[in-house]
């Protein structure tokens, strides 16, 4: 079976993370931009991180075997240094419509201050001028409140629900993101927003129709292996082997395919792995390693992921 890890930021992860999601079925990952755990200080480190997103990080994943995209825009946290928020808010056109940008995000809410809000509708705004689809963090602190009222901003923008994914969703989020005709995705973490366990009650609840399952892996205790885990587990627990492929492939390549810049093909026919190509100069190899040059696609080693 296939996966997609529709939010992972990898920028945060090693190289060992994409050789092991890559053997556990990744076939492509989506990479938000988002905050670095410090905030940054300046506009032009905010140019080199999105540079990197639709640079570096594609070319790092390659070597990998696993097709990488991402998503541009200022998120919640530093939406409220209005300076920064104003110079970031002139480089996501410039870099929006590059290849392999299939969203705006992840944009949202943080603490929903009046700055949060100023900010989130004119990225709305901009997806809706490049007709692209949007990806919502909701908030972690209060929740319930922040999620609703995404969806209602979304709505008084004239977003069609169907191009916004709402992610970070847990048990009392998801009927009413499903009901009002949103993309919940669920971002499972260790010990904190939603386990795979509680994913896998979840679609024995709700089924497979618009639910997406993501890692959301970043710098912090995250796993990157969650999506693959999670179908393990859910098929353990009788959830049929289609909507496993809809929760953590299909789904997420439909949303995101309406940006026109995600294709099964894309993976289908990518070139064989050749760690001999470098990146306007750099390898991702040291100390003489030995590259990967296939002559073949690699078979997926037997299955031995471990739930936890």
């Amino acid at each position: 079976m296939m996966f997609i890890d529709p939010h992972a930021h990898m920028i945060s992860r090693t190289t060992d993370d994409y050789e092991a999601m890559a053997a556990s079925g990744i076939v492509a990952v989506i990479e938000p931009a988002f905050w670095l755990g410090q905030p940054r200080t300046n506009p032009g480190s905010y140019l080199d991180y999105l540079s990197s997103l639709v640079g570096f990080e594609r070319y790092r994943a390659s070597q990998f075997g696993i097709c990488h995209y991402c998503t541009i825009g200022l998120n919640s946290k530093e939406a409220n240094n209005e300076p920064l928020a104003e110079a970031v808010m002139e480089l996501i056109p410039r870099f929006a419509l590059k290849e392999g940008v299939v969203a705006i995000g992840e944009i949202g809410y943080d603490e929903q201050t009046v700055l949060e809000d100023k900010y989130f509708r004119l990225q709305l705004e901009l997806a809706k001028e490049l007709d692209l689809p949007v990806m919502i963090h909701t908030p972690h602190r209060d929740k319930k409140k922040g999620t609703s009222r995404s969806m209602d901003v979304c709505i008084e923008h004239g977003l069609e629900p169907s191009k916004v994914i709402v992610d970070h969703n847990n048990e009392e989020t998801v009927r009413e993101v499903l009901d009002r005709g949103f993309w919940a995705a669920f971002s499972i973490y260790p010990s904190t927003k939603m386990g795979n366990m509680r994913m896998v009650d979840i679609l024995h609840e709700y089924g497979a129709d618009r639910i997406i399952v993501d890692s959301a892996c970043d710098w912090g205790i995250s796993e990157p292996l969650a999506v693959a885990k999670t179908a393990k587990l859910a098929l353990q627990r009788g959830i049929d082997p289609q909507s496993v492929r809809l929760v953590c492939y299909q789904n997420a390549l439909e949303a995101y395919g309406q940006s026109g810049q995600l294709h099964e093909e894309d993976w289908l026919n990518q070139p064989l792995i050749d760690q001999r190509t470098l990146f306007e100069g750099s390898s991702i190899l040291r100390g003489g390693r030995e590259p990967v040059v296939e002559t073949q696609r690699k078979v997926r080693p037997k299955d031995d992921l471990i739930i936890e």
